[in-house]
C-alpha cells in the first residue's frame, strides 16, 4: 500500500482524470467542428463549399501521428507570432533564425514567469484543439453523409408547406440526420478513446507516460521501492481500463440509438414498432 500511494502513483491515478477530461472536452468540440464542416460542404456558396470539402479531404488524408507531431508545433508558433506582432512591433531581429523560432519574451505562451499550472493548461488546450480538428474532419464526413441520407421527399414536402430553406434544414433535416449519423459517430468515439495515448507524443503526462515511467526497472539508487520490469502489469491495467470504458460507451450509445430511432422510418424504428 505504501508503494501504491507514492507521489508518482497519485499522479498516475490523476492522469486517468486527464484522459477523461480530454474526452469530455474534445468530443463536443470535435462535433462542433464536424457540424460546421458538414454545413460548409453542402453550402450553396461555392467558396464555402470548397473550403468544407478541402477541410474534410486534407485532414482525413494526413496520417494522425504526423498531424499530431507537426501541427501542434506550428499552432504554437502561430499563436506566439500573432502575439509578437501585437506586443513587440519595434522588434527588428529575425524571428526565424535557422531552426530556432525566436520571439520577444512578452510574446511567449505561456510566459516564462507563469506558474507551472499554466504551462500544463496551455499544452492541454493545444492537445484538445488538435484532437478536435482531426476528429472534427471525420465527424464532418459522417454528418455530411447522414444529411444526404435523409429522404429528399421529406425536404420537398417541408418546402411545399411553405418552410424556408433554413427552417427545412433545422426542423426537418437536422433532427432526422442523427439516426443515420450515430453509427458512424459511435465508431469515431471509439477511435477517439483509442487515440488518447497520443497525448504522450504531445508531452503531456498521461496514463501511458506514467505506466512506462512506473513500470520500468527501478534500482535502489533511484527509488525506495526497487523492482524489475513491471510494465506488463501497468499496461495490463490500462488494457482493463480501456476495455471497461469502451463497454460502458457501447451500452450508452445503444440506448441513445434506441431513443433516436423511436418512431423513425428506419430498420431500428420498424423493429421497435413490431415489438410494441
Amino acid at each position: 500500500m505504501c508503494y501504491l500511494t507514492t507521489g508518482k502513483h497519485m499522479a498516475f491515478y490523476g492522469s486517468f482524470g486527464t484522459v477523461l477530461l480530454l474526452l469530455a472536452i474534445t468530443a463536443p468540440v470535435a462535433l462542433a467542428f464536424g457540424f460546421g464542416g458538414a454545413m460548409a460542404a453542402r453550402s450553396r456558396v461555392a467558396p464555402l463549399r470548397w473550403l468544407g470539402k478541402a477541410y474534410i479531404a486534407v485532414v482525413r488524408g494526413v496520417p494522425d501521428i504526423a498531424f499530431f507531431l507537426f501541427f501542434v508545433i506550428a499552432l504554437d508558433q502561430l499563436f506566439e507570432w500573432l502575439r509578437h506582432q501585437a506586443k513587440c512591433p519595434d522588434w527588428d531581429a529575425a524571428i526565424r533564425q535557422g531552426n530556432d523560432f525566436v520571439v520577444c519574451p512578452a510574446a511567449k505562451l505561456p510566459l516564462s514567469s507563469s506558474p507551472q499550472i499554466w504551462h500544463e493548461a496551455y499544452g492541454f488546450s493545444l492537445a484538445v484543439l488538435t484532437f478536435a480538428i482531426v476528429f472534427g474532419a471525420f465527424a464532418a464526413n459522417v454528418l455530411f453523409g447522414a444529411m444526404k441520407a435523409v429522404p429528399r421527399a421529406q425536404l420537398e414536402t417541408a418546402e411545399a408547406y411553405g418552410m424556408s430553406h433554413r427552417q427545412t434544414f433545422w426542423r426537418i433535416l437536422v433532427p432526422q440526420m442523427w439516426v443515420y449519423a450515430l453509427p458512424g459517430l459511435s465508431n469515431l468515439w471509439m477511435v477517439l478513446i483509442k487515440a488518447t495515448p497520443l497525448l504522450f507524443l504531445l508531452g503531456i503526462e498521461d496514463i501511458v507516460y506514467w505506466a512506462r515511467e512506473l513500470g520500468g526497472s527501478k534500482t535502489p539508487r533511484f527509488t525506495d521501492y526497487p523492482h524489475g520490469d513491471w510494465r506488463v502489469y501497468y499496461f495490463g491495467a490500462l488494457l482493463v481500463f480501456y476495455l471497461c470504458f469502451t463497454r460502458v460507451s457501447e451500452i450508452v450509445l445503444g440506448r441513445v440509438m434506441k431513443r433516436l430511432t423511436h418512431g423513425q422510418a428506419t430498420m431500428g424504428g420498424e423493429a421497435q414498432r413490431k415489438a410494441a
